[in-house]
């Protein structure tokens, strides 16, 4: 039989790891190793030493008692260099186990068997703006673990069932009648030849090899929502993996990204755009074409208009993803002055600068609540 490995080495820690730092190596090591994940054939035998390590280390007093005895406090009996009988040097160890440690195991192991929900995924699409203020239908291509066609997840060739453990009888743990100073104690473990499962797969299904599941490639079908925003996640329930032992799948989760507009913003329900126009229009007013996502549009500018001025066109805006009203465009004018003129603009502009004078008009000092009225139309 081969030397058992220090339990420190097996988990990759030091000898003065904190229980934290044991507790997160063991959670890192057991997803890695675990048999429904790894396909490797010695997984299995990795897994269980991963587990052996983790049970013995995570007890203070058992902990104490390996870093004194070393392996040996596994199966110290009584006198056997323990003045304690084997009880990590504390007469309590197999109390305090008997009345909390054996009743956690038993419900451990007694739902080591049962079905699982199974593993949540996530994956990201990226949407146009367009898609994803009006909705849209995608595919997105997950890797998920799915119950074995040809075993149907009960692990065993042609889907037969497994049989009940010979060692446990099916209670997935092994009893122990323990004497201490205290007077005799009974005690729980997991049961050590089927971990836990009270079954033992004596056939394993060739295809998942024992497993139950196997990695599939699945294309998903998603309907996005009108009104979704960047950032936004969607559930796409029963769409995960497919829990151990015929539980039920995990859901699908979907990050959304949003491409930016070459010309409109986001902010909310309310889209925002810019437009320029010159300073005959402002003066003057005019009927112009202003762009929305459906298509083109009037919007009447009325005489006097300054640079800056918003207007608003209700229900152009983005759906509600509850179902409310739809926002509206927010459509921002900019008097735009021009850089060149011919001799006839030229001479129209100190006609008009005649008539105008060249008096500075003082403007009172606008803050910023100021602006966020001039926004909200109040």
């Amino acid at each position: 039989m081969a030397e058992k490995r220090d339990y420190y080495e097996v988990l990759g820690v030091s000898r003065t790891a904190t229980a934290d730092e044991i507790k997160k190596a063991y959670r890192t090591l057991a997803r890695q190793h675990h048999p429904d994940v790894n396909a490797d054939s010695g997984a299995e035998e990795r897994f269980k030493e991963i587990n052996e390590a983790n049970e013995m280390l995570s007890d203070a007093d058992r902990r104490a008692a390996y870093d004194r005895y070393g392996h040996a406090a596994n199966g110290m009996g009584g006198g056997g260099g323990d003045p304690f009988g084997g009880f990590g040097g504390s007469p309590f160890g197999d109390l305090f186990e008997s009345f909390f440690g054996a009743a956690g195991n038993q419900g451990t192991t007694r739902r080591r068997n049962a079905p699982q929900r199974g593993a949540d995924l996530q994956e990201s699409i990226e949407l146009t703006f367009e898609e994803a203020v009006f909705g849209a239908e995608r595919e997105v291509e997950v890797i998920r673990l799915e119950n074995c066609e040809d075993c149907h997840g009960s692990r065993m060739r042609d889907g037969k069932s497994p049989t009940t453990c010979s060692v446990c009888g099916g209670s997935g743990e092994v009893r122990r009648v323990q004497q201490t100073i205290l007077g005799q104690f009974m005690t729980a473990a997991p049961c050590s030849t089927c971990n836990g499962e009270g079954v033992q797969v004596s056939d394993p299904c060739p295809t998942c090899r024992g497993r139950g599941r196997v990695n599939r490639t699945r294309t998903v079908s998603i309907s996005i929502p009108p009104g979704v925003d960047d950032g936004a996640t969607l559930r796409v329930p029963g769409k995960g993996e497919a829990g151990p032992n015929g539980g039920p799948a995990g859901n699908l989760f979907i990050k959304i990204r949003v491409r930016p507009h070459e010309r409109f913003t986001r902010s909310g329900k309310t889209i925002h755009l810019g437009v320029g126009i010159n300073v005959a229009q402002a003066a003057l007013g005019d009927e112009i074409e202003i762009d929305t996502l459906e298509g083109a549009v009037s919007l009447k500018v009325p005489s006097g208009t300054q640079s800056g001025q918003q207007f608003r066109l209700r229900g152009k805006g983005v759906p509600d993803l509850r179902g409310g009203d739809r926002g509206e465009q927010l459509v921002t004018v900019q008097v735009v002055v021009p850089r060149q003129l011919n001799d006839e603009q030229r001479d129209l502009f100190l006609q008009l600068a005649d008539t105008l004078g060249s008096e500075v008009t003082q403007q009172p000092h606008r803050g910023f609540f100021d602006k966020v009225k001039d926004a909200l139309g109040v």
